[in-house]
């Protein structure tokens, strides 16, 4: 396979030129051990009266969704569909969906405790190509620790992923446990919409229709993320804390701006951002440089920078690149690497 040298371009190596190893940290992955786990918040794989796929969590369905005999479910389509993207290596996360902050914490912890059991052996199989993120069942932090740290030190997982909304704001202090035991297992954490907190559909009626759930409310929900993390003080407690906010951090670049005046105003930015302004300490996180097209890549580079941004492609969903993986992809796996400890 060549080496990209334009978006969706490729050229052939010269044979004294490396292949560059191109990295995918987007990608979700469908278990069929967790199906049922979580009692009648599912997770339910069915078929409707009109003959209709779905895919049930609590009360909260998506149609049309068949992810049997796909790659969230088959990996041998998953491989053969990343070497034709030239993609080399691929970190596996939990299907949004199935982050189940907001059900009871003993059955959101049984669902993890098999959810990563199961990824664990499918990450096994397939060293050379594929890493697994835990799922942690994060309205308890103190089971997410005890849960994250059986997956790193127990499965051999290499990092944590979460939705971005929990029971209680990211920066509230009944984390801090957690932030400190990811820095202590020395593993990042990927935060990404959940669409449902397990049990209901978005509670904006508006988001419920025409998927502006994922459209609109995914970008709110990263866009609020990024705020609370900064805003909150969560770097200025755990400088040594590594999280990646998916999709560019959602409308952060375009919201850059008003971050960086409302912190000049108010009290209540903390002192790093006082001192530094917000777009430095944005600056600290990592992005998914997943975004729709070259102009809203341009903003999120000039926004952050590109020492920060990972290669991502939200594998098989609807937004998935259709060409191959590009220089530009590329040049970013430096940056994955140094996420992943690689």
């Amino acid at each position: 396979m060549g080496v990209p040298e334009g978006k969706g371009v490729w050229r052939q190596p010269n044979s004294n030129e490396p292949k560059v190893r191109v990295i995918d940290l987007h990608a979700h992955i469908v278990l069929e051990e967790g199906f049922g786990v979580a009692g009648h918040y599912g997770p339910v794989l069915g078929v409707d009266d009109d003959g209709v796929s779905f895919f049930r969590i609590g009360a909260y369905r998506m149609k049309p969704m068949a992810y049997r005999g796909t790659v969230f479910m088959d990996v041998g389509r998953r491989l053969a569909l990343m070497e034709k993207l030239g993609i080399d290596l691929q970190l596996l996360s939990p299907n949004p969906l199935t982050m189940f902050h907001g059900i009871e914490a003993d059955i959101a912890e049984r669902f993890c405790r098999v959810h990563n059991d199961a990824m664990a052996e499918v990450v096994a199989k397939h060293p050379h190509r594929l890493l697994g993120a835990a799922a942690l069942p994060m309205q308890d932090p103190q089971a997410a620790c005890r849960e994250l740290e059986r997956a790193v030190r127990d499965l051999g997982l290499t990092a944590a992923h979460t939705g971005t909304d929990y029971p209680f704001p990211l920066y509230d202090s009944c984390l801090d446990d957690f932030y400190r035991t990811l820095v202590a297992l020395n593993v990042p954490l990927f935060l990404h919409p959940a669409s449902t907190d397990g049990a209901n559909p978005p509670a904006d009626e508006r988001l419920n229709h025409f998927d502006l759930g994922l459209i609109v409310g995914y970008a709110y929900d990263e866009s609020v993320a990024v705020a609370n993390l900064i805003f909150g003080g969560v770097l200025e407690r755990h400088p040594e804390v590594d999280i990646c906010i998916s999709h560019g951090g959602g409308a952060l670049p375009f919201l850059m701006g008003r971050y960086e005046g409302m912190a000049r105003l108010r009290a209540w930015a903390p002192e790093s951002v006082r001192e530094h302004g917000f777009r430095h300490e944005a600056r600290k996180l990592w992005y998914d440089a997943h975004v729709e097209g070259e102009a809203a890549r341009n903003l999120l580079v000039e926004a952050v920078g590109r020492g920060r941004l990972v290669f991502g492609t939200n594998f098989g969903g609807w937004d998935t690149p259709s060409c191959p993986a590009t220089d530009f992809d590329a040049s970013l796996t430096p940056n994955a690497e140094k996420l992943m400890r690689l």
